[in-house]
């Protein structure tokens, strides 16, 4: 007999450290003043659309915060959102790109840090698609059982990474260039319970679904090795660390041209969620989705229009151009902002959209804001 239970989202949080920097004021923390780097960067920021976005750096361009914390802040915004401790949590997942430190893992960092007592860890690693893939393994845990109560927090601080630094003595074409001009630093991060809010409305996750598409592509996105693929002695823990430096291998590069075949593939995976049922179009309210890019949005609207021909600008949410591409945990800072607008009504549905380009992975996620429950105080 299959089981009713379900889990809900019932506390939101974000942080994005410091002040908002403009397209004016990235040189200033990120350095990149010759000509050549100034024509790629006004490039980039002419096609992705963003406006703004926070760096956990100081206006010398030196770090102000750990990745970590960044994550801790998130969570205890979701934790106050909600009214509770994290000694209340037996469970939390954590997802990024690159934690502070090689071991241990991101999640008993983070857990280290916000303390709340024994509970389970989880530390999902990958790019984008990281969040919800940690969201999933909570949701699972609450419907089994196993835990009344859960948090998960998608964190980046990819800043470090897009210093000059970095890229001085180092071959830095479009591949290198274009995350280093579309990625900045953030944290979200929500509450999954096995019961709705007792106060408010909640989210109800209906369904959580990850796919990986390895197995017909190239690595797209990547750092740690020279080339298009690892080989054999040929990676970041295999050369002197000057070596690798030297050899850009810790430059986070993506290849550009692969991006419109991500675009496709994203689209497929979202047409066979509707031919399968799990998405119904005609009942869809809002879409909120993670993209590098204005240029993609626009191809996914195209696309979600011809399935959805009532689908306006009005239902599609993201908040790229002020809060910027933060990886991992842009999904949650959208929909933490969202929220808090005051955009979802009970009764509605949800679908959270993340395609990561790695190795070409996508996650979806669908909600239902449910009312609390009949008798609860307004």
């Amino acid at each position: 007999m299959p089981s009713t239970a379900t889990a809900y989202l019932t506390g939101f949080g974000s942080y994005l450290p410091g002040d908002p920097i403009d397209n004016d004021g990235i040189v200033a923390r990120l350095g990149g003043e010759d000509a050549v780097t100034e024509r790629i960067r006004r490039r980039i920021l002419a096609d992705n659309g963003i406006r703004q976005r926070h760096y956990a750096l100081d206006e010398h361009g030196e770090p102000t915060e750990l990745n970590e914390e960044l994550a801790v802040k998130a969570l205890r915004a979701a934790l106050d959102d909600r009214g509770i401790a994290p000694s209340d949590l037996r469970m939390l997942a954590c997802a990024t790109t690159m934690g502070d430190v090689l071991v241990p893992g991101f999640g008993s960092m983070v857990h280290g840090r916000l303390g709340g007592g024994p509970m389970q860890v989880l530390s999902a690693s990958g790019v984008c698609a990281s969040s919800l893939a940690a969201l999933d393994a909570a949701v699972s845990k609450i419907r089994l059982g196993d835990h009344p109560r859960a948090a998960v927090v998608g964190s980046e601080l990819s800043s470090r990474s897009l210093r000059q630094r970095r890229f001085d003595g180092v071959r830095a074409g479009m591949d290198a260039h274009f995350l280093r001009w579309m990625l900045s630093d953030g944290a979200g991060a929500v509450i999954v319970e096995f019961q709705p809010h007792p106060s408010r409305p909640s989210l109800r996750v209906d369904w959580v679904r990850q796919v990986s598409l390895a197995h017909e592509h190239d690595v797209c996105m990547r750092a740690g090795m020279a080339g298009d693929d690892p080989v054999v002695g040929g990676t970041w823990q295999d050369l002197p660390v000057d070596e690798a430096q030297a050899a850009g291998m810790f430059v986070l590069r993506q290849d550009v041209g692969d991006l419109d075949d991500l675009a496709q593939a994203g689209i497929a995976q979202f047409e066979e969620l509707v031919d399968i049922g799990l998405v119904d179009v005609k009942h869809l309210d809002h879409v909120v989705c993670h993209y590098s890019t204005n240029l993609f949005r626009d191809v996914a609207f195209e696309a979600l229009q011809r399935r959805i021909p009532t689908l306006d600008t009005d239902r599609w949410y993201s908040n790229l151009e002020t809060r910027g591409n933060t990886g991992s945990a842009s999904i949650f800072i959208a929909l933490e902002e969202a929220w808090r607008t005051g955009r979802f009504q009970p009764g509605e549905t949800i679908l959270l959209a993340v395609p990561e380009s790695g190795r070409f992975s996508f996650a979806f996620a669908h909600l239902t804001v449910v009312a609390p429950p009949e008798g609860a105080p307004v």
